[in-house]
C-alpha cells in the first residue's frame, strides 16, 4: 500500500491481527483488544470504534485493486503451480448492500447473502486473490470470470483443483482454451461416471498394486472422453474405499427408510413430494392426492452398488495416487474457509454500506494471508516433532502465546510478567523466533508506551541524555 501513511498501514494490519487473534470482526470490540495488545500504529495509539468504522469506509476500490496487483506481481510466473479455488457465502441483513441477494447458501438462515471466493496457491501455500459477487450468482458460472482474472495477472503455468460444484462443459472448454490443467472431482450422479465405474468394477478393488495406502483407498486410471464430441482424451481416476462404502450404504438405506415412512404417513392426503422422491420411487397421485409408491429397484440397486466409489478427472497424465494426493491437498484451502467463518468471526457481516462490506472482505483476505502463513509454519513444525503435540494448531498456539504479557511496574516501566515457557519456545521456534527476541520486543514495546505517555519536553530531554550516553 505505497500511497498509505504509517497510520493507515498500521490500522490495516491491526484490524487483520485483531481478526486472527480475537476471532472477531466487530469494530466496536476493537478498542478493548487494542488496550491489551501491542499495535502497529505509530506509538501504539488506540483508536476509537468510530474512527475504525470511518477508516473501514475510506478503503476504496483502488486500494483493493492495487494490493491484489502488487501481491500477484511478486509471484514467479515461470513456476508451475496448482491453485485450489473454492467459494463460500456470508449472511448480510443490511438493506442497502448491493451484493446482498437471496441465493443458495449452504446454511440458509433466511437472509440475503454475499458470495466470496478465494484462489489458493497450493504449491506455495498462500492465498492469491479473492472475489466478492452477488449472492444470486451460482458458483459454477463464476469460475470463468476468475480464470480471466488469473490470466490477467500473467499466470500461465497453472493447474486448478476444483470440487464437483464447478463441473460443467463450459468451464472445462474455457480451461482448455486458456491451456490450463485441472484436477476435478466429477459429479457422482453423472451417467457417464456411473457407466465408467460399472465398467471397471471388480478390476482393482482388491489388487495391492492399486492400493493408495495413505488414504486406505484403491484406484485405477483410464482414458476416456468427457462428452461425446470432446476432442481431447481425459484421464479418469476411479477409486474405491471400503470404509466409505459402509457409511454411504448405511446413509442411503436410512434415507430410503425415512422416505418410505414419510410416504406411508401422508397417503390419502393432498401432498406434492419433492423431486428427490421421484428418483427412487414411482409416485401415484389422483386429483392432487398422494395414493402410493413403488420402489425403482434398478435405480436403488445401482446406487447401492456404487457406494464407496468416486472419480476424479484430470487434463494432465498422472497416476490415480498422484491425482488423489493433489485433490486431497484442497483440505488446506477448505480449512482456510473454515478459519474465515469460524476463527475470524466472519460468518456474518456487520456493515451498513456496500463500501464497508467490500472493505471488510479485503481486511479479512489480509487476515487469511497471515493466518495461512501461521498455519503452514505450525504444520511443518508439528510434522518434525514426535508425538504430534496438539498445541501446534493455530487457535491453541495463539492462545498459548497470549499468555506472554507485559506488566506495568510502579515506576511506570513495563516488564515481562514471567519467563517464556518450554511450550511457548517450541511455538516461537516454528517462526524462527526465540526467548531473546521476545525480551527485545518487550523492551521496545515498553519504551514505546512510555514515550507515548510522556510530554514532548521530557521526550526531548530523554533523547538528549540517551545520545550523550551513546
Amino acid at each position: 500500500m505505497k500511497r498509505w501513511d504509517d497510520r493507515g498501514k498500521g490500522m490495516l494490519l491491526d484490524l487483520a491481527a485483531y481478526s486472527v487473534i480475537a476471532e472477531s470482526n466487530v469494530a466496536q470490540d476493537f478498542p478493548d483488544y487494542a488496550y491489551n495488545h501491542p499495535l502497529m500504529t505509530p506509538q501504539n495509539e488506540i483508536y476509537s470504534d468510530s474512527t475504525i468504522s470511518r477508516f473501514i469506509r475510506e478503503i476504496d476500490d483502488n486500494d483493493r485493486v492495487e494490493f491484489l496487483n502488487s501481491w500477484n506481481a511478486n509471484h514467479d510466473k515461470n513456476e508451475k503451480i496448482y491453485v485450489s479455488y473454492d467459494s463460500t457465502n456470508k449472511n448480510c441483513k443490511a438493506g442497502d448492500i448491493e451484493m446482498a441477494e437471496y441465493g443458495h447458501p449452504k446454511n440458509d438462515v433466511g437472509a440475503p447473502i454475499i458470495n466470496y471466493s478465494i484462489a489458493y496457491d497450493m504449491t506455495n501455500e498462500k492465498p492469491l486473490l479473492y472475489e466478492s459477487y452477488p449472492g444470486s450468482i451460482v458458483d459454477v458460472s463464476q469460475l470463468k470470470y476468475m480464470l480471466e482474472k488469473i490470466r490477467g495477472y500473467g499466470y500461465e503455468k497453472i493447474g486448478f483443483i476444483l470440487d464437483r460444484g464447478y463441473f460443467s462443459r463450459a468451464n472445462i472448454q474455457f480451461m482448455d482454451s486458456c491451456d490450463y490443467d485441472f484436477v476435478m472431482m466429477v459429479k457422482g450422479r453423472a451417467s457417464f461416471v456411473h457407466s465408467l465405474i460399472m465398467e471397471h468394477m471388480g478390476e482393482f478393488e482388491s489388487k495391492r498394486a492399486c492400493s493408495i495406502k495413505a488414504y486406505r483407498t484403491y484406484g485405477m486410471t483410464v482414458k476416456a472422453k468427457l462428452y461425446t464430441d470432446d476432442d481431447t482424451d481425459r484421464y479418469f481416476h476411479v477409486y474405491y474405499k471400503a470404509k466409505k462404502q459402509a457409511s454411504e450404504r448405511a446413509r442411503l438405506e436410512a434415507d430410503l427408510d425415512r422416505m418410505e415412512a414419510e410416504m406411508d404417513k401422508i397417503k390419502g392426503g393432498e401432498y406434492k413430494l419433492p423431486k428427490r422422491y421421484e428418483h427412487y420411487f414411482k409416485l401415484t397421485y389422483h386429483k392432487d392426492k398422494f395414493y402410493g409408491y413403488e420402489g425403482r429397484e434398478d435405480v436403488i440397486e445401482r446406487e447401492l452398488q456404487l457406494c464407496g466409489y468416486f472419480a476424479i478427472v484430470t487434463s494432465e497424465k498422472m497416476t490415480a495416487s498422484e491425482a488423489l494426493n493433489l485433490y486431497k491437498s484442497r483440505d488446506i484451502s477448505e480449512k482456510l474457509f473454515g478459519s474465515d467463518k469460524t476463527f475470524l468471526g466472519n460468518r456474518s457481516f456487520r456493515v451498513a454500506s456496500s463500501q464497508a462490506a467490500e472493505a471488510k472482505i479485503f481486511i479479512q483476505f489480509i487476515a487469511l494471508i497471515i493466518r495461512a502463513r501461521i498455519y503452514t509454519l505450525l504444520r511443518k513444525r508439528k510434522a518434525e516433532m514426535p508425538g504430534k503435540p496438539n498445541y501446534l494448531s493455530v487457535p491453541s498456539a495463539l492462545k498459548e502465546l497470549e499468555k506472554i504479557e507485559l506488566i506495568r511496574q510502579p515506576n511506570g516501566n513495563y516488564k515481562l510478567d514471567h519467563a517464556v515457557t518450554a511450550t511457548q519456545k517450541v511455538i516461537l521456534g516454528a517462526f524462527g523466533l526465540d526467548e531473546e527476541w521476545i525480551k527485545a520486543q518487550a523492551r521496545q514495546i515498553g519504551k514505546d508506551i512510555q514515550n507515548a505517555a510522556m510530554p514532548e519536553e521530557q521526550k526531548d530531554d530523554d533523547e538528549d541524555a540517551e545520545n550523550e550516553e551513546y
